[in-house]
Formats: structure tokens, C-alpha cells, sequence
């Protein structure tokens, strides 16, 4: 019986296994054959096994016309006529860079216009005189910036509401004019409410609050030309001083009309009662979205308890009760402006005038990014600042802005740069006031071709002269971004702008595929847009 059992199963095994041969061999020669279907994955895995063994390269499709965007690789080209559509899948440049690999791979965002947005049909706009200004405030136009012929599409959108009292709220791109947007109905106003300063302490009639102190001084030497054809004073109080520095500061100009200043400074002030804000009939929050920070929050809302802000344009009329009309400008806007703006004023009473542009990468601005590990930025930098010093150009050569996240990335940078022989300047916050003090004005009057800085010098400053940003340290954030690319492709620059961008930790990755991805398809930075639209109404 032991025998018996292995033969039958061997029987039963040579059996199964001839069965199908001896189907086919049945079979006539005219029917048709089993259909074996192989899954498309597994083919397909089978052709790039095959591809890679044979070795030949994939043919690259190369479309004729200028591109949006160049990378390394060329199939991950895209044509400046193609749009990538809201739901299609995006071939990113920058997709794989998370991987060690990924190494000395960079892409560009080409320049797909020659002028700022800005400036678009400029030729067709109105003038000044159009848009309701006097001609006295006209003619100290003309006398302190005769280069300034027609405006902006921002000046056309917020002087026309701001000379007929109205609150307003202004978000556009960097760089579009609206310090003269908001300057122009000020001092207009100013001027027509024009009498004796009866308080005893300095009690500016208009304030112009901004972040920090280089602000500070470049917005009052725009004011200040403006203010003087008009027969108004225009003072500045900048931070970063004592007491006994601010009082000096005060006694020296107590009857100023205008008064620019930090938000620091002007706390001190108010707390020791050497200024007084119940003239106050114009206030300006200058970077609001940095003003509206964490770090400036508490100090603005104690600034703006003791102001008197209009509920509307009526209480703008009375004499003997002046109020104040607001303004808030800036790049970008934080969440919570809203709940800021209703606990000092009716929020329906607020004009939001919004840019076509905002929120979106420069479309006349070059941007490159680069994936670097951390060791190789400083070869690279060296490389990018000694070539712009060489290079070939017929127009004059532009300066350059190097950007840290940190004062002491800034003063090793520095240290390293001073071993080559690279002349520049820094500037970061930790510097005292009295080092801080002109840096930017000597960098803007070209006594130095290079600053290294971090984003204290990313904010409102005019950087007209500025030809090439260096993101050495990628910024934290898309609104850092936003305003650093901002510094150059200003109006009136007379050389086209270039970023770029060294990449390093996986959240800089991040960071550039929402950038890329916004890019390819032609839309805002995600995350940005609802901060200004959602809770406030347009109105004219």
C-alpha cells in the first residue's frame, strides 16, 4: 500500500502537466490561440528597464518661442504660451529636490514682459490733475519729482477715495507707487486744514507710522521736498534711542505738520506724554502687514487707542473735534486686519483697493533657483558677486542685495567676504542705532555695490538702483519672498531685475514648489489671496 500511493500521485502530476499540450495539439490549425494580458504597469516597467540597458537617450520635444520656465532638464521645460490648467499635474523642475540627489539641479522663472505691471498702458491713463489733486499740490509734484509725469494704476486707484474722505485699505505689488498714493491726499488735506498749533507738546496733524528707522528716513525725504513747496513742516522720529534722544529730537521740530515714525519710538513718546495725537486728522500705516505682527502688534494698538479715527467721512468735517482718516498699505496682509479695523473704526466704511498683480511672482523679473547643500553657498555666492563686478555692459552697473535669515549669518558672511576683498556693507537689527544710521542711504547712493542684510531691509525701501537679489538663506515664509523679490523691477528702474535663490533644507523645497507651481500656472501664491478679500467689502 506505501507503493501504491507515490505512484498514483506521480501518475496524477505527469498528467496535469500534459493536459495543455495535448489541448493544443488538438486543436485545429485555424483556432485562435489563449490571450495572455500583461498589465500596462508591468510594460512599462519593462520599457525603462529596457531603455536604461540599451542606454539612448529620450528624445527631447522642443517647442519653438521663449519660455516660462527653463530647467536643467529640458522635457521639464515650459513654453511662455502654455498655461498649466487648475487640475492638471504639474511636471515640477523642483519635485524630486527633497533627495540628496537632487544636488546642483536649478530651474528658472523667465522674465515674460520687459516693464512693471504698474506701468501697463501707462501712455492711456489720466493725469494728476485728473484725479482731483489741487494744482498747488500739482506744482510741488512737479518741483520735487519733475521725473513723475502720469500715475500708477495704484496712485489712480487710491487717490480719487482718499481725497473724498474714505478710509482705505491698499494691497498692491512692491514697488507700484503708493507712498506718493498716499502722500499726495495727506498733504492736500493738510492744507486745507491749515491753523495755529495751540498745544504745548508736538501734535502732528498727519502721522506716517512705518516699521523701521531706513523707512523712516526715506519716506521723509519724499515727504519732505513735497511738504516744504506747501509751506508744511515734515519731521521724522526714529527708534532705537533713549528718552533723552527723543525729547531732543521733539524740542527740535514741535510744530511739525507731518510726523514719520516707528512704532517703538512714538510709544515711548506717547507714554511720557511729549506728543499728543488729538489734532491728528491723517494716519498712515506704512507695511501695515509687518506693523500688524506679532512683534509691533501691542504698540500699534496702544498707538491707535490714543488716535481718534473717523467712523466715516462726515466726522472728517468738524473743525473743533478733529478725527483722523486711516490708511493701511502694504504688499501683503496678515489674517487678523479685520478685527484690527473694527475695534478702531466701522470696518463697511473701508475702501479695499486690491492690485491684478497681488500676490503673484513679477512676471519682468528673472528668478532662479538652485539646489545647494549647505557647505557650497558660500563658493557660489563668491562666484555670482565677482562675475557681476566683470561683467560686460554697456548701460551703468546695477548694485547687488544679498539676503540672511539672521544678523549672525550676516556678520559671518561679511567676515568671509572682507577675506576676499569684496567691498560692501551690512545691515541687520542688532546693530546700535548709531552704526544703523545711513547705511542704506550710502548703499543707495552707490558708495558700495553690495549689502548684506536681512529683511530689515526688505521692506518699502526704494531700491531702484538694485539689479540682482541673493536669496542666500531662503526666506521663511512666501510674504518674505514676495517682498525680497521685490526689491528689484521697481518703477523707475532703469535695468531689468534678477533673484536668485539658494536652496538648501527640505521646507526651502516646500517653499519653491508652491512658487513653481504658481508660476506654470499663472496664478497667486497660495495662501495669500483670502487676508485681504474676505472680510472687507469694496466699495468706492
Amino acid at each position: 500500500m506505501a507503493l501504491v500511493r507515490p505512484t498514483r500521485l506521480l501518475s496524477l502530476a505527469v498528467r496535469l502537466l500534459l493536459a495543455p499540450r495535448r489541448d493544443l495539439a488538438v486543436r485545429r490549425p485555424d483556432d485562435p490561440l489563449p490571450v495572455v494580458r500583461i498589465p500596462r504597469a508591468l510594460q512599462r516597467r519593462q520599457e525603462q528597464l529596457q531603455s536604461r540597458r540599451s542606454g539612448a537617450p529620450r528624445p527631447v520635444l522642443v517647442r519653438p518661442g521663449p519660455l516660462l520656465i527653463s530647467a536643467r532638464r529640458p522635457e521639464l521645460n515650459q513654453p511662455a504660451r502654455h498655461t498649466l490648467g487648475r487640475w492638471q499635474c504639474a511636471p515640477l523642475a523642483s519635485r524630486g529636490w527633497k533627495h540628496r540627489q537632487a544636488r546642483r539641479d536649478h530651474f528658472s522663472i523667465e522674465r515674460a514682459q520687459h516693464e512693471a505691471p504698474a506701468l501697463w498702458n501707462l501712455s492711456c491713463r489720466s493725469s494728476f490733475a485728473d484725479l482731483g489733486l489741487q494744482p498747488c499740490v500739482l506744482n510741488a509734484l512737479q518741483e520735487a519729482a519733475p521725473e513723475v509725469v502720469r500715475p500708477t494704476t495704484v496712485q489712480e486707484s487710491t487717490i480719487p477715495p482718499l481725497l473724498r474722505g474714505r478710509h482705505v485699505l491698499c494691497a498692491a505689488e512692491t514697488g507700484s507707487g503708493k507712498t506718493l498714493g498716499y502722500l499726495l491726499p495727506l498733504l492736500q488735506r493738510l492744507v486745507g486744514l491749515s491753523g495755529p498749533n495751540s498745544c504745548r507738546v508736538a501734535a502732528p496733524r498727519g502721522l506716517v507710522l512705518v516699521p523701521s528707522r531706513e523707512l523712516a528716513e526715506q519716506v521723509q525725504a519724499v515727504a519732505q521736498p513735497l511738504g516744504s513747496s506747501l509751506g508744511l513742516q515734515v519731521g521724522g522720529l526714529g527708534g532705537g534711542h533713549g528718552m533723552r534722544k527723543i525729547r531732543l529730537q521733539l524740542s527740535r521740530e514741535p510744530s511739525a505738520d507731518v510726523l514719520v515714525a516707528t512704532p517703538g519710538a512714538l510709544w515711548k513718546a506717547l507714554k511720557s506724554q511729549l506728543i499728543s495725537l488729538e489734532k491728528l486728522s491723517f494716519m498712515v500705516l506704512d507695511e501695515a502687514d509687518t506693523l500688524l505682527d506679532e512683534s509691533f502688534l501691542e504698540l500699534v494698538d496702544y498707538i491707535l487707542e490714543k488716535s481718534y479715527i473717523a467712523e466715516g467721512p462726515a466726522d472728517l468735517e468738524d473743525p473743533f473735534n478733529p478725527k483722523a482718516q486711516l490708511v493701511l498699505v502694504g504688499a501683503t496682509f496678515p489674517e487678523g486686519v479685520s478685527q484690527l479695523l473694527s475695534k478702531v473704526t466701522n470696518p463697511d466704511s473701508v475702501t479695499t483697493i486690491t492690485s491684478s498683480r497681488l500676490h503673484c511672482i513679477m512676471p519682468h523679473v528673472r528668478q532662479t533657483f538652485m539646489r545647494l547643500k549647505g557647505a557650497e553657498k558660500v563658493t557660489e555666492l563668491i562666484q555670482i558677486l565677482k562675475h557681476h563686478n566683470k561683467a560686460d555692459k554697456t548701460g551703468p552697473l546695477g548694485t547687488v542685495l544679498v539676503f540672511c535669515n539672521s544678523s549672525s549669518t550676516v556678520n559671518w558672511l561679511g567676515y568671509i567676504l572682507d577675506d576676499h576683498r569684496i567691498q560692501h556693507l551690512r545691515l541687520q537689527g542688532q546693530m546700535p542705532a548709531s552704526m544703523r544710521a545711513g547705511i542704506f542711504q550710502c548703499f543707495q547712493k552707490g558708495f558700495r555695490d553690495i549689502l548684506l542684510c536681512t529683511d530689515i531691509a526688505s521692506r518699502g525701501l526704494d531700491s531702484i538702483h538694485v539689479e540682482l537679489v541673493v536669496n542666500y538663506d531662503f526666506p521663511l515664509t512666501l510674504q518674505d519672498y514676495i517682498h525680497r523679490a521685490g526689491r528689484v523691477g521697481r518703477v523707475g528702474s532703469e535695468m531689468p531685475g534678477t533673484v536668485i535663490s539658494f536652496v538648501t533644507h527640505p521646507w526651502d523645497v516646500t517653499l519653491v514648489q508652491k512658487i513653481e507651481l504658481a508660476a506654470r500656472r499663472r496664478r497667486s501664491l497660495p495662501g495669500l489671496a483670502s487676508s485681504v478679500q474676505d472680510p472687507l467689502p469694496q466699495q468706492a
